[in-house]
């Protein structure tokens, strides 16, 4: 047996102990930070709707384009792919960090046959044998490694689902907005068509001498200034759609051909709830959940940097087999071996290992300033969202009341010009008037849809961090 002596085995062991007991000590920072957010929302919270699950929102709206489009552009989005790809590179790292925690296992084998030296007989050699070695890890420099590779695989992970739902968000701003394009060109088109009719007419009254040739002129000008706002509506709509096919990859005559067969109202409202503690909607941000994963990757580094510091224990062992054949003499012969335990002590390196440590301990000051603003900004962006919420909703009324109004004003306008009772002043500022509320309503509505979509981004789109599966999720669109 290869070994060493008993006194030099106490004096390592003795040696491993003490830098056990006076290294694990404080080796690491807090990886987790206190969560600092206010006990309530300041801003008011939407009470319709159910708390569900946000991973099918897009479903529950009724709209088969919508959630067909989310998922073509998460399929093509490079961001997904990317986190998709990281998150693979950091399950490599964890699965080599973890390595090292266990005995490193090594086999090989050998056949040698001649004459080894002058009058010998001819010989069979035969040779197999297992090595193995193991850092016993004593002052816990693998376990930090192991650490840092675990929380890089879960920030890793909740970066792909951050990625999925900021491309379904951007797809559904877009979806959205494209939407209520379509609303404003069809209003476009009724304003220009009116206002054509209002010419031709106008005209036709100026040649019989009913009308003053500056009425007609005017008549011409509120027409070709409808049709100018038609063809820039039309524009507007045409850009629209070719961001979602850039978004999505899906060819523009089949989007086309999609669009065409749906009602040219906006998709119905599918509301949720949100909790009215903000430390626990935050929680459930998965960009939140990736800076508090940095946190513990980085007080993990400062562990492992520190480790380096203190001495490293390793253990060998070998065990082997031998087999010689000379003629009609054949000798077995077994061989093992337990050792060297040896001890690696740092003693001078210009202070690299410090500085090492220093450098780690800034990384850690950064991941926790980065992490507290995660929050902060987590906390402003569900804020924003309920204010506009709130804000929409309050304005809705009134609204539909101007619309309702100022579309009847314009009626009575357009009788009373047809019965010669009223100017073409009088109808065309009623025109401008209704076409404005119309437009504002629209635009109030849109509004509404975004900042739904503003608030399930803001809570985390349905990102659950104790159910970090990429096969349980990757079927599903948030």
């Amino acid at each position: 047996m290869h070994g060493m002596n008993h006194t030099t085995s106490r004096f390592i062991l003795s040696s491993a102990t003490l830098a056990l007991l006076s290294g694990c000590a404080g080796f690491m920072p807090p990886a987790q930070v206190p969560m600092v957010v206010a006990p309530a929302w300041q801003a008011p919270l939407p009470h319709q709707g159910s708390v569900r699950a946000l991973s099918d929102w897009w479903q529950r709206q009724g709209d088969p384009l919508l959630v067909e489009l989310i998922a073509a552009a998460q399929d093509v989005s490079p961001s997904v792919a990317q986190a998709l790809a990281r998150i693979e590179s950091t399950r490599a790292n964890q699965a080599a960090a973890n390595a090292a925690l266990t005995p490193n296992l090594g086999a090989q084998t050998s056949a040698n046959r001649g004459v080894s030296q002058a009058n010998a007989p001819l010989a069979t050699t035969l040779q197999a044998g297992v090595q193995a070695s193991w850092e016993l890890d004593l002052v816990g420099a693998n376990r930090a490694v192991s650490r840092a590779a675990q929380a890089q695989f879960e920030g890793s992970q909740a970066q792909w689902h951050d990625a999925r739902v900021s491309v379904a968000a951007e797809v559904a701003k877009l979806y959205h907005g494209l939407r209520s394009c379509r609303q404003q060109l069809s209003v476009a088109r009724r304003d220009a068509a009116s206002r054509e009719q209002t010419s031709r007419v106008t005209a036709l009254s100026a040649q019989a001498g009913l009308l003053a040739p500056t009425v007609a002129a005017m008549a011409r000008a509120s027409a070709a200034d409808a049709n100018s706002r038609l063809t820039q509506q039309t524009a507007a709509c045409a850009l629209d759609i070719k961001a979602l096919v850039a978004l999505s990859g899906m060819a523009e005559p089949v989007l086309e051909e999609k669009l065409t067969v749906l009602p040219v109202q906006t998709a119905q409202e599918s509301l949720f709830s949100v909790a009215s503690v903000p430390a626990q909607v935050v929680s459930q941000r998965p960009d939140v959940f990736a800076a508090e994963r940095d946190v513990v990757l980085a007080s993990a580094q400062v562990g492992s940097a520190k480790a380096q510091q203190w001495p490293r224990v390793s253990l060998n062992g070998s065990i082997g087999a031998l087999r010689q054949s000379t003629g009609s003499d054949t000798t077995a012969l077994s061989t093992w071996s337990f050792g060297p335990l040896a001890l690696s002590l740092p003693l001078f390196d210009a202070g690299q290992r410090s500085a090492n440590v220093q450098s780690a301990q800034a990384s850690y000051q950064s991941a926790v300033v980065a992490y507290q603003g995660k929050v902060r900004q987590a906390v402003r962006e569900v804020e924003e969202a309920l204010v506009a919420l709130q804000s929409t909703q309050a304005r809705a009324a009134d609204a539909e009341v101007a619309t309702q109004a100022y579309t009847e004003a314009m009626a009575a306008s357009k009788n009373r010009f047809d019965q010669g009772l009223a100017s073409l002043f009088e109808l065309e500022d009623t025109r401008r008037s209704a076409l404005a509320a119309e437009s504002a309503l629209l635009a109030l509505s849109l509004e509404r849809h975004r900042a739904w979509v503003a608030l399930y981004r803001a809570v985390g789109g349905g990102f659950e961090p104790d159910k970090l599966s990429l096969a349980s999720t990757a079927s599903q669109a948030p």
